[in-house]
């Protein structure tokens, strides 16, 4: 089953405030690897170079900015990775009206959508729930 997988599930795996949501997100990944059905949005590896590289309240980075632009190289040689183009965001701009989605979780669900992915990987959606052809699904619950 084509899985999209969301910018969260990627940031948890190098995030240490939240260890068993860091182990969870390792194991989905890896089993994404292993089964060859994940998708990965070129928003998501945007969204995660910008996510731990910024500071937080007084705290480091997650990533220092070499090791995240590795981390990316990374991502776009594991993953099948889906590039926008107008019709996903004239896609984007009606899932955000007709789902109440954000701006960018109405771009992840086009990306999905366009891809033929059948599952979301994400924390952002209401789990369980269709959108259009795609389910939304959180792995941390």
């Amino acid at each position: 089953m084509a899985t999209l997988i969301d910018t969260n599930v990627l940031v948890y795996r190098v995030d240490h405030r939240f260890p068993e949501k860091r182990d969870r997100a390792t194991d989905v990944l890896r089993a994404a690897i292993a089964s060859g059905d994940a998708r990965v949005p070129y928003q998501a590896i945007v969204e995660f170079v910008a996510a731990t590289t910024r500071l937080r309240s007084g705290q480091p980075p997650m990533l220092e900015r070499t090791a995240a632009l590795r981390e990316a190289e990374e991502l776009l040689a594991c993953y099948d990775v889906i590039w926008p183009d107008e019709a996903m965001v004239r896609l984007a701009l009606q899932g955000a009206a007709l789902y109440q989605l954000s701006w960018f979780d109405a771009l992840i669900w086009a990306h999905a959508e366009r891809a033929g992915c059948e599952l979301i990987l994400s924390e952002d959606f209401e789990s369980g729930r269709r959108y259009g052809r795609v389910r939304a699904l959180n792995p941390f619950l």
